[in-house]
């Protein structure tokens, strides 16, 4: 089915996070670029063909799949997911391809009031070109 939204996504990490510490978000093949990724890069994450939201990179490690037992990387996640000013996009492994030049800004950085709307209003907003 996959993630509706920010608020399901979060619960979903929360419950991962609680049931194996830390937060990690597994994947098959390990980054060239780790270094830069851990010193501030972020995973990008596209729910519904929009980016939505952005988490900090914290590690890399190489790492076991829980839900399969295959031999995978670990990208260790800060539990907190920054909301982005939305923009259409199809799905990407972000933490590996997007330059920080390219990333949507951060939400919080809008000073019209945005960063309060609920997100379907906003995602709405944009689409109409209203935002």
């Amino acid at each position: 089915m996959g993630v509706r939204d920010i608020a399901h996504l979060s619960a979903l990490q929360s419950a991962r996070a609680d049931a194996n510490p830390p937060l990690r978000h597994y994947t098959r093949n390990f980054p060239k670029r780790a270094a830069e990724l851990t010193d501030g890069g972020s995973i990008y994450w596209v729910i519904g063909g929009v980016i939505l939201a952005r988490q900090r990179i914290l590690d890399i490690t190489q790492d076991t799949d829980p839900e399969d037992g295959t031999p995978s990387t670990a990208l260790v996640l800060d539990p907190t997911l920054v909301r982005l000013e939305a923009r259409a996009q199809r799905a990407f492994q972000g933490w590996r391809y997007l330059d920080p030049k390219d990333a949507p800004p951060d939400l919080t950085a809008r000073e019209d009031g945005a960063a309060e709307m609920p997100e379907a209003m906003r995602r709405e907003l944009a689409a109409l070109g209203l935002l």
